[in-house]
């Protein structure tokens, strides 16, 4: 069998799947069914990019045009064969927090940091990292995000008059709870009526596209009856329809300083977004994707996005599913998809202004019901207890403080407790012998003490195993240590074992380590140079033979 050489399979990890389908001959294949899917998954951005775009505190044509600029740059330039990209809901609470604190520059300058930290990101190979975010974290600050956004539509649900509400969680529901008197029944309705819309289509015609089936009836209804609620045309007066040219807005150094750590949640957020969708397509589709290039289509996709005036990016998940059941092949679809919406936008953009807002509202309260996984978090509330305050903290920590403070401390929470256990199922043990044959055992020479190693050697154990082998209480001739059951050690891990082998030739005692899986053998071998105090020997009895000789 041949193999492809290193310089080969580099190359190809960042070779977009377009390009790769293309030169396969794929692409012509299947460009009708692509283009039928792409119609499909357009009909459902549509309404749904308009809805994200009003939650994260932008306009709706804005949402639209990061689905188009956005989905179309994920799809030609992504690692996915069916990734469909654009605005999600997990960007909504951190792109809402910074157009309030820093206004849309301070956005677009963060969008593009964090364009630029996900090509870095790809190119160095960060993509295989993301998988080790531990499940409690995402689904806990994903559950608040979910919080969040369904607690920010209550106003336009009911139609309350309650003027600026504030960003932060309890606040915002204090004002709610006051306003409640100036509900709008019309309102109420329209919001009840199209939620109600959505999830009977959902449950009995699956296949039809239900946000827009709902939208189009709430507005036409409004329209026909001349129903006294607020529309977007209300809401963003004089709105500019269409795909704007591209800008870069001014800032400062000051500006940019403040943006970076929000460019660095924005990426992660992307990057994970990205990569769950993906992981998720190749179990439906059987195929594999290229998680470096992935990243590096998401970041380019997202400077672009910034430059002609959108939001954030990142693979859809639902959409990238709907794009699957539609018959999508090949990053054609996605195209398509974008090609659609601009369409849609060109041609019927005027009209986005007479869509009522408890519709888009109703939408939003769905999308963050599916974000939610309800189901995952109460599997979730049943693990031990590490796990369940890991998923409960993150999620408070969301809702009640910021994103980024959830992101943080559920990462680095999830880091210790995973060490934690980790060092549970790692120690030294003392052998008699070292050996199990009774016949062998006689054998031995008079004053050898035999050591077993087993687990991880690192950092948050390395000072535990020094005390075991202190607390042996004698000073033999030699101490072996056989190591086979170790299959890492980090520097924190060998500066220990160098540290103990230290005091013991202090003490006139020999001490030899055998049974050196690789990465340990490699580790030690690069880090104790030849006249160490410690002796390296790849079999237990070839240190048995290595043992001085008793001079008494």
């Amino acid at each position: 069998m041949m193999t492809r050489p290193a310089a080969g399979r580099s190359l190809l990890a960042f070779t977009p799947k377009s390009v790769t389908l293309w030169r396969e001959g794929e692409i012509g294949r299947s460009w009708r069914t692509d283009a039928l899917a792409g119609l499909t998954v357009a009909i459902v951005a549509l309404p749904l990019a308009m809805a994200l775009g009003i939650a994260s505190g932008a306009t709706p044509n804005q949402g639209l045009v990061t689905a188009v600029v956005g989905g179309f740059l994920i799809s030609l330039l992504g690692g996915s064969r069916v990734q469909i990209g654009g605005p999600t809901g997990a960007f909504v609470v951190i792109v809402a927090g910074i157009i309030a604190a820093h206004g849309y520059a301070g956005l677009v300058l963060a969008t593009l940091l964090a364009g630029f930290i996900l090509i870095g990101a790809g190119y160095c190979g960060l993509g295989r990292l993301i998988r080790f975010v531990p499940t409690p974290v995402v689904t806990g600050f994903t559950a608040g995000i979910a919080v969040i956004i369904a607690s920010s539509q209550v106003g336009d649900f009911l139609g309350l008059t309650t003027g600026a509400v504030p960003a932060a969680f309890l606040a915002k529901w204090t004002v709610y709870l006051a306003a409640l008197g100036t509900t709008s029944p019309a309102t109420l309705a329209i919001g009840a009526g199209t939620l109600g819309a959505i999830l009977v289509l959902r449950r009995f015609a699956p296949q039809l596209p239900a946000f827009l089936i709902a939208v189009l009836g709430a507005t036409l209804l409004v329209m026909a009856l001349h129903l006294p609620v607020a529309t977007v045309g209300d809401r963003f007066p004089g709105m500019h329809a269409g795909i704007p040219p591209p800008h870069v807005p001014a800032f400062s150094v000051a500006l940019l300083q403040q943006m970076l750590p929000s460019a660095f949640t924005l990426a992660f957020l992307g990057g994970l977004g990205a990569l769950l969708s993906a992981v998720v397509a190749d179990g439906m589709t059987g195929f594999h994707h290229r998680s470096g290039q992935e990243l590096v289509g998401q970041g380019v996709a997202n400077i672009a996005s910034a430059l002609f005036g959108g939001l954030p990016a990142t693979g859809a998940l639902a959409r990238t599913a709907t794009n699957i059941r539609a018959g999508g092949r090949t990053p054609l679809a996605g195209i398509f998809h974008a090609v659609f919406l601009l369409g849609f936008l060109v041609v019927a953009g005027q009209y986005i202004a007479l869509v009522p807002m408890a519709a888009l509202a109703a939408i939003l309260v769905v999308v963050a019901w599916g974000m939610s996984e309800i189901d995952r978090f109460r599997s979730l509330l049943h693990m031990d207890g590490g796990e369940r305050a890991l998923l409960l903290l993150t999620f408070a920590l969301t809702v009640l403080v910021d994103l980024t403070v959830a992101i943080g401390v559920g990462v680095t929470l999830a880091s210790l407790l995973f060490m934690s256990r980790m060092s549970e199922t790692a120690g030294v043990t003392a052998e008699e012998s070292g050996v199990d044959d009774p016949q062998q055992r006689a054998s031995l020479p008079r004053g050898v003490e035999v050591f077993r190693f087993s687990g991880p050697m690192f950092f948050g154990v390395a000072g535990e195993m020094m005390d075991a082998l202190r607390r042996s209480g004698r000073t033999p001739r030699a101490i072996i240590l056989r190591m086979d059951a170790v299959p890492y050690i980090d520097s924190s891990g060998a500066a220990a074992l160098e540290s103990f082998a230290q005091r013991a030739r202090a003490n006139g005692t020999h001490v030899i380590v055998c049974e050196l899986r690789e990465q340990p053998r490699l580790l030690l071998a690069r880090l104790w140079p030849r006249e160490a105090d410690v002796t390296l020997l790849p079999t237990f009895q070839s240190a048995l033979d290595q043992v001085p000789r008793d001079k008494a």
